[in-house]
């Protein structure tokens, strides 16, 4: 949910109201290359079943595949039950050569799905890691506000929206706010992106006194709290849920967890 193009993260941005939403700190090494060989006759439902499974997913597409079709040659020996052949004698086969992008995190399940529905005994297929950066997946966004806001003014709004006990944050730089970064939790760490993206204003949890500094008066840094920043993630959990399941009931706990609080 941290790393999720539409988890804890877009539900702050929706939140504070930001367009344009995208991830401030992408991952890379986190995509896979699925390349499989298939007969003619079940090409369809096999990369259906892939598909299906969560393969092919670029961005604001789906079903993204690539086919070149060749002719497969093997010999089944002594115990094999081919599709197509008998044992003992070469048989070639006419086949399409499938490859498609595959996020790491459903790989197992999208591997089940093509084994499972592939014709053959031994299904010939390859995994490669791919070190192109996902810009789907990763920590933190950034997004734009449609009028740009005096400071105060926005960190009245955040505070009211977020239900702060209090805001921490460095020197206001009597600048208007419209680019903001953020991360749920803790997100020290990606002060440098935000900077490195233009935005005004960082907000996150959990800043510690000598982190303030590394603002430098190019950045605004907002500390709303950690509980505070991740509050509304069961929000977006139920979303999913009742996006996935029409008919599933979903409750919210009304149990405040939150361990900190302001006198």
């Amino acid at each position: 949910m941290d790393n999720y193009r539409f988890g804890v993260n877009h539900e702050i941005g929706q939140r504070l109201g930001l367009q344009n939403l995208s991830v401030l700190s992408p991952k890379s090494g986190v995509l896979n290359k699925v390349v499989c060989y298939i007969p003619l006759s079940h090409v369809k439902e096999v990369s259906n079943a892939m598909f299906d499974a969560g393969a092919g997913k670029l961005g604001d597409y789906r079903d993204c595949g690539f086919s070149t079709q060749g002719t497969g040659s093997y010999t089944p020996v002594t115990g094999a039950d081919p599709f197509e052949g008998e044992q003992g004698v070469r048989s070639e086969v006419e086949e399409v050569r499938f490859e498609t992008l595959v996020s790491s995190h459903v790989l197992g399940r999208v591997l089940s799905a093509l084994k499972n529905t592939h014709p053959y005994e031994e299904v010939a297929h390859e995994v490669y890691p791919i070190l192109n950066e996902n810009k789907y997946e990763g920590s933190g966004m950034v997004g734009v506000l449609e009028n740009p806001m005096d400071e105060s003014a926005f960190l009245s709004q955040v505070k009211e929206n977020f239900k702060c006990g209090v805001i921490r944050h460095t020197k206001l730089r009597n600048k208007k706010i419209r680019k903001v970064a953020f991360c749920g939790g803790s997100g020290s760490f990606l002060l440098k992106h935000a900077k490195r993206s233009g935005a005004d204003i960082f907000i996150t949890g959990d800043y510690k006194y000598h982190e303030f500094f590394d603002a430098e008066n190019e950045i605004v840094i907002a500390d709303i709290g950690h509980f505070e920043s991740e509050q509304y993630t069961s929000d977006r959990i139920a979303a999913i849920l009742t996006g996935k399941f029409a008919t599933f009931a979903v409750h919210l706990t009304e149990v405040d967890t939150n361990p900190i609080n302001y006198f």
